[in-house]
């Protein structure tokens, strides 16, 4: 894949994250990289040019020696490396490492292009630079985390190496590589910037698509499983909602259900002019977890396709500080690095899976409640009632881990401090809003598993998997594979996570 010819899409990143596509830069965005450091090693002489010949932050107002500058950019690197807590995960540094990639070949930093083409030999080498998850605040950007990134580029600090933690200094020894040289402003550059926040957000968007569709999945089922009226879905009645999210999510449950034996026409069932009856035996209507499903789950989709188109716009900008313009012959500062886009969106999509998840877990509480199913035996046990417990145990987990989400959904965003003597006195937590997405996200992801495994235990005591439509069979037979129908009560833990991990990565389009 060529990164620097054009603007990168969901699917780029993809491409490189899930498949391990190699890149190469673009000529021109080595051209553009060449000119623009060709322009500011010229145009910052004898001028005060913020991060070459002053201090940095607060310190700006200090000059730095002609003798110094090299050393100021290294002293940068090495005093912001400080971050603490377990390391950020591999996948979310490599897509770190491609925004970062993407931010400094557009030509507007005034770097080497040295720089960039050691990063592109990091993603293609799959060296993981090791990132502590605490420490940005998302005003200059991710200048903690990026700053380790920055570490490792000079060869410092630790690299995952073939999934082992390795100096960067032996790693560079094994792969034949050299440190970066620093020249005149590539310290600066490499820790400016939104790339981890921006990277990890890419990530999400990713993992809540995947999570989204296997809830449509499980909705369309359970509606099987009740033999729900279609009308719930139909054109008719949500094309009157003008939203795009809910009429999307309808069709696909339209699409899902399509000739299954299971779905009723309510003009058989109560339009037929037999309704001199006191009490209905048929539920008129289903709880709001089963029919609304368009209405609940359209605004999550609207809201996970704005995070992607926004979260793509910070990974095709330039987020550092100050701006080098080789074509206008200027140097413009500012804060491009501000966090604030892809916190509030992050915070945004958090909130949007957290409610997700909650629908999720009113939908195993419905198959888990006999007396709200009339359909189940409790806990959709199918072993001998009393002796065994079924899935009781299971259901505290999907319950604690949604109360979680909703604490974890308090945004970061309007969770500002002021520090760096006030220098940064009102910044973004970008990176905390993003990380703590994703574990919303996993935890959904655990919850969704549960659900899963009741849906199926359900469709095998009803008997009804043959009447599930063409699609939906195909989702329970794949997930049948991942857990076998259960009688007697065993440890759940393990086929929890083996669900968890199936969902997380395998593409409901695959199955059906």
């Amino acid at each position: 894949m060529i990164v620097g010819g054009r603007d990168l899409s969901l699917s780029d990143f993809y491409k490189v994250l899930y498949q391990d596509e190699k890149i190469e830069i673009a000529n021109e965005a080595l051209d553009r990289v060449q000119k623009s450091f060709t322009f500011l090693q010229e145009f910052s002489a004898k001028k005060v040019i913020y991060g070459i010949n002053t201090g940095f932050g607060p310190m700006a107002q200090f000059a730095i020696n002609d003798s110094d500058k090299v050393q100021l950019q290294y002293n940068l690197v090495c005093s912001h490396a400080a971050g603490t807590g377990k390391a950020i995960s591999d996948l979310n540094i490599r897509a770190a490492l491609l925004v970062m990639l993407n931010n400094l070949s557009q030509g507007y930093s005034g770097i080497h292009s040295d720089l960039i083409k050691l990063i592109a030999a990091f993603i293609n080498k799959g060296l993981i630079p090791f990132v502590p998850e605490h420490g940005g605040v998302g005003a200059s950007g991710d200048l903690v985390q990026l700053a380790h990134i920055g570490l490792n580029l000079i060869g410092k600090g630790e690299i995952f190496y073939k999934n082992n933690l390795k100096s960067a200094s032996e790693v560079f020894s094994l792969e034949g590589l050299k440190p970066l040289k620093i020249r005149i402003r590539e310290g600066l550059a490499m820790i400016n910037g939104t790339s981890v926040m921006t990277g990890i957000s890419l990530v999400n968007v990713m993992q809540a698509k995947q999570l989204l569709n296997w809830s449509i999945a499980a909705s369309a089922v359970i509606n099987e499983i009740v033999n729900s009226f279609g009308d719930y879905f139909s054109e008719e009645l949500n094309r009157v909602k003008r939203h795009p999210g809910q009429q999307y999510i309808a069709q696909k449950m339209r699409w899902l259900i399509q000739g299954s034996a299971l779905s009723k026409k309510r003009e058989n069932e109560f339009y037929n002019g037999n309704s001199a009856q006191e009490k209905f035996k048929t539920r008129v209507q289903e709880f709001y977890s089963i029919r609304c499903i368009p209405q609940i789950l359209g605004p999550i989709y609207d809201t996970i396709l704005a995070a992607e188109k926004l979260f793509i716009n910070e990974a095709n900008s330039v987020h550092d500080n100050p701006v080098v313009d080789f074509e206008t012959k200027n140097v413009y500062h500012g804060g491009n690095f501000h966090g604030d886009y892809v916190s509030f969106e992050s915070d945004k999509l958090k909130i949007a899976i957290t409610k997700l998840s909650m629908i999720i877990e009113r939908q195993l509480n419905f198959l888990m409640n006999n007396k709200l199913n009339e359909l189940l035996p409790p806990f959709v046990n199918l072993g001998t009632l009393g002796l065994n417990l079924g899935m009781q145990g299971v259901q505290f987990t999907a319950t604690s881990t949604t109360a979680e989400n909703q604490t974890l959904s308090f945004p970061m965003y309007v969770h500002s401090i002021p520090n760096n003597n006030d220098n940064q006195d009102i910044v973004s937590m970008g990176t905390n809003s993003a990380l703590l997405t994703q574990k919303v996200i996993e935890n959904a992801c655990q919850v969704m598993a549960i659900e899963l495994i009741a849906i199926i235990q359900a469709v095998d005591h009803l008997s009804i998997e043959n009447d599930l439509s063409e699609k939906t069979k195909k989702i329970y037979d794949a997930l049948r594979l991942v857990v076998p129908v259960f009688v007697e009560d065993t440890p759940k833990y393990k086929e929890i996570r083996n669900m968890t991990h199936y969902i997380r990565n395998t593409n409901i389009e695959d199955v059906y």
